[in-house]
C-alpha cells in the first residue's frame, strides 16, 4: 500500500515556474506525475523508474523535470516555462511495475495503481 500527498500547486503567469512535491509512504518501483485538465482525459506527464530512468510526455519535454529523494520519500516535479495549456490538476502516482514497463507508461496511456488527491496548477496568459 502506498499513500501519496501532493503539494506545491498554485497560480502563476505564463513563463513562470512551479515545483510540485509528493510525500509518500510505502515503497514503489515506478513513480510518476499525471495531470487532468478540465473536460479532458488524464495524461501521463513524467515517470521515474527504480533504475532512475525518466520519461516525459512530448508536451513537457525540456520544460519539466521529475526527480526523487528516496531518503525523504518525496517525489518532485520541477515545471519551468509554464504555458496556459499546462493548467490542470496534477497527481502523483506509484506502481510496482519494473523499469521497462515503467518507461512505457506514458506512451501506452496507462495508469498506476496508487494516486494522490492532486494539486491544482493554474497558468494565466
Amino acid at each position: 500500500q502506498v499513500q501519496l500527498e501532493e503539494s506545491g500547486g498554485g497560480s502563476v503567469q505564463a513563463g513562470g515556474s512551479l515545483r510540485l512535491s509528493c510525500k509518500y509512504t510505502g515503497t514503489a518501483d515506478c513513480m510518476g506525475w499525471f495531470r487532468q485538465a478540465a473536460e479532458k482525459d488524464p495524461e501521463g506527464v513524467a515517470t521515474i523508474g527504480a533504475d532512475g530512468r525518466t520519461t516525459y510526455a512530448d508536451s513537457v519535454k525540456g520544460r519539466f523535470t521529475i526527480s526523487q529523494d528516496t531518503l525523504e520519500s518525496t517525489l518532485y516535479l520541477q515545471m519551468n516555462t509554464l504555458k496556459p495549456e499546462d493548467t490542470a490538476i496534477y497527481y502523483c502516482a506509484a506502481d510496482s511495475m519494473g523499469p521497462v514497463p515503467c518507461r512505457g507508461v506514458i506512451a501506452r496511456g496507462d495508469d498506476m495503481d496508487y494516486r494522490g488527491k492532486g494539486t491544482l496548477v493554474t497558468i494565466s496568459s
